[in-house]
């Protein structure tokens, strides 16, 4: 393995950062995850464009441009000679005195890690998995825009905490106002009357890149797609229900808090959003 920190590749256990980087002591900083198939990075543009708002958002300066990012990407997945994997991208602030002041930092800190990843067994893609609601609610959007995709990800970690103490692999976090937002690590989709629901951004919901990619196949496919707000009533009722992201993918939810969902396996819409996300990585 290989890997990109600040213009010069390192082997793993060279791989090291500062101690007074403060994106290890404050999380100050910002990443991507990104996945390769068949050679081919998936919606680099998009991932690399999220990177850069969300560096912008923090007035982050990454260092390079977005072509020069792209380049460092593509030139670090071929030297690890990756055919499929994942790539985690992450710019730090970069090394400063203790404290939290971020003009203190001289210079950013680019790392691009190319790894492999599996979230989940194929067998829940087939069968489905169950989840449960969190009892920690996701920032809300007036106290920090989780549209930023930022290093700082406690709050989700306290949930897949609560997840796993449940013996469920993720859980459902909902904002203060009580409407469903996102998973610890993915956005979150439901379809009633063949269409297909899911969290409004305003409501705290990260734009997730796969989370477009499924509105892409719906177009294509004609089903009809709708972002607005949702309850845990809806999702209790919903005829079906699929979670997304770049690391899980398209994976199908059966069960939500101890209620079955829909017939309790993988809907056709379901399946079809996951046959069609197939065919767009493969492409």
């Amino acid at each position: 393995m290989k890997i990109f920190i600040d213009g010069k590749f390192y082997d793993r256990d060279d791989a090291k950062i500062s101690v007074f980087d403060h994106g290890l002591l404050y999380g100050d900083g910002v990443f991507e995850g990104l996945r390769i198939y068949s050679g081919k990075i998936f919606k680099l543009d998009e991932h690399v464009k999220r990177l850069y708002c969300s560096a912008k958002a923090i007035l982050l300066d990454v260092g390079m441009t977005e072509d020069e990012m792209k380049k460092n990407v593509i030139d670090t997945v071929h030297l690890n000679e990756k055919v499929d994997g994942y790539i985690r991208l992450i710019v730090t602030r970069g090394i400063g005195p203790l404290g939290i002041d971020p003009f203190q930092c001289k210079k950013s800190s680019v790392i691009i890690i190319v790894s492999d990843i599996q979230l989940y067994p194929e067998e829940f893609y087939l069968k489905g998995i169950e989840v449960i609601t969190s009892s920690y609610r996701r920032i809300p959007p007036e106290c920090f825009d989780t549209r930023i995709k930022s290093l700082n990800y406690l709050n989700n970690i306290l949930a897949k905490i609560e997840a796993k103490r449940s013996g469920c692999l993720e859980s459902i976090m909902l904002n203060t106002g009580g409407n469903v937002v996102e998973c610890t690590a993915d956005n979150i989709f439901i379809v009633n009357d063949n269409t297909i629901l899911t969290p409004t951004g305003t409501c705290g919901a990260l734009i997730g890149v796969t989370r477009n990619a499924v509105f892409e196949i719906a177009e294509k496919d004609r089903i009809k797609y709708e972002e607005t707000l949702l309850t845990t009533y809806d999702l209790f009722n919903a005829d079906e229900c699929f979670l997304t992201g770049s690391g899980a993918e398209i994976i199908p939810v059966i069960k939500i808090d101890g209620r079955v969902i829909g017939k309790g396996i993988p809907g056709n819409i379901t399946r079809q959003i996951l046959a069609g996300f197939k065919l767009m990585v493969n492409s």
